[in-house]
């Protein structure tokens, strides 16, 4: 099985323009691709994992990657799947995330003697002239076929900006000027990115004929989609200060039982035989699924040793233990404090583990909030400096856990 069809196996194939010679190019490791990450933030998410694996077995295939860091593309900001308008962020603070950006992509793809690249579309984005790329590109875009684009579409009631209207038109340059530059003849994105990408190879062939061979292909965006890597409204963070291995690890472990098998298949490097055997596996099988997708992942991130703390401490709490071990911390200072205690409705919130007091408050009166092991069902306790300093084990619900110390 060469590595075009492992990747369909995989179900990692949404559309492509060009599928003989993509696959011919793909496993006979001639493919030049690109991938495009924007520095929206100072850390790439589980978001990305999709993106991140697919550069690394292609590269494991003889290909070479170009991871393209979108520090022109960030200062307009992506419209697609987006209700609103991207925050603007100035140009130290993208610099600053591609560079973080760069560190947490050295995992997974190796970027020594030349068998990856990587750029940033701001050396060419930011010094062009607006007249000029009008004329060059502008002429080869009809707005009525933007307008129709997937895109745009779901911001035209609620407003869409020229500004943002632009990041079609950026985004095809890109291509246009990687295929120039940088022999680049492939770009990898997901599903909802179609039609920019295909703005950009067209763009390729308007600009240079037909006989230019620029090709596109989407991943498949699967059921956690654009949305993989969020849970409860944050972000699921590859750098383990912003999400810790614990956390990440307890993502990946509370996958939906309809989920888990999609996600073994795309993100993890087990063998497909080995996939397609676990994929007959159902009821108390499909947790243990959930710990080889959590373990296989967290390892890949962050690595075996704390892969292995992770889903110690994850059994040990599942199995009733009081002991904290590695969950996620909640550090409270003495401001956090009233007359020197803190309620547990507030405390809930303080820890992210509810929404509001009203909905901590629902939750103790349920039955659904534990102390060290033991229900609470008071939602007039409180706790003092002396007990917070000892540490307390908080738990709301069966998956969701915080260890609480006060500094």
């Amino acid at each position: 099985m060469g590595v075009y069809e492992e990747l369909t196996a995989r179900g990692l194939i949404a559309q492509v323009t060009n599928e003989e010679e993509i696959r011919k190019l793909v496993n006979e490791g001639k493919a030049r691709f690109y991938i495009g990450f924007d520095c929206t933030a100072d850390s790439l998410t589980a978001g990305h994992f999709m993106a991140l694996c697919l550069m690394k077995r292609l590269q494991a295939a003889g290909n070479t990657p170009i991871a393209l860091i979108g520090g022109g593309t960030t200062m307009i900001g992506d419209p697609s799947g987006r209700t609103d308008m991207r925050k603007m962020l100035t140009r130290e603070d993208i610099n600053h995330n591609a560079e973080c950006f760069r560190k947490q992509m050295e995992r997974f793809i190796d970027f020594s003697d030349g068998k990856a690249l990587m750029v940033n579309n701001a050396d060419w984005l930011l010094n062009l002239n607006y007249v000029d790329l009008l004329r060059e590109v502008g002429t080869h875009f009809s707005v009525n076929n933007m307008l129709r684009a997937e895109c745009y579409k779901n911001r035209m009631e609620r407003g869409l900006s020229f500004f943002e209207f632009n990041y079609m038109i950026m985004q095809s340059y890109d291509f246009y000027y990687l295929f120039q530059h940088y022999d680049c003849n492939m770009q990898f994105g997901g599903d909802d990115q179609w039609s920019n990408m295909l703005g950009g190879t067209e763009l390729i062939r308007r600009k240079l004929g037909k006989d230019a061979h620029a090709m596109t292909i989407t991943l498949l965006t699967d059921s956690q989609g654009n949305k993989m890597g969020k849970t409860a409204g944050n972000a699921v963070w590859l750098d383990p200060n912003k999400t810790s291995p614990y956390e990440f690890y307890q993502y990946w472990r509370n996958v939906g039982d309809a989920d888990v098998m999609k996600c073994i298949r795309m993100l993890t490097f087990l063998p497909l035989e080995q996939i397609d055997e676990m994929a007959k596996w159902e009821g108390s099988d499909l947790n243990r699924a959930k710990e080889i997708l959590a373990w296989e992942l967290t390892a890949l991130v962050h690595g075996e040793e704390e892969a292995d703390k992770a889903q110690a401490s994850a059994r040990s709490l599942f199995a009733g233990a009081a002991s904290g071990g590695e969950a996620p911390v909640t550090e409270l200072t003495e401001e956090d404090l009233t007359d020197g205690v803190i309620e547990l409705p507030a405390l809930l919130v303080r820890a992210e583990l509810c929404s509001s007091r009203g909905d901590a408050r629902r939750n103790i009166q349920q039955g659904g909030v534990s102390i060290d092991g033991e229900k609470e069902t008071d939602f007039n306790r409180s706790f003092t400096a002396e007990e917070l300093r000892k540490g307390i084990l908080l738990r709301r619900g069966k998956k969701n856990y915080k260890q609480i110390v006060l500094k």
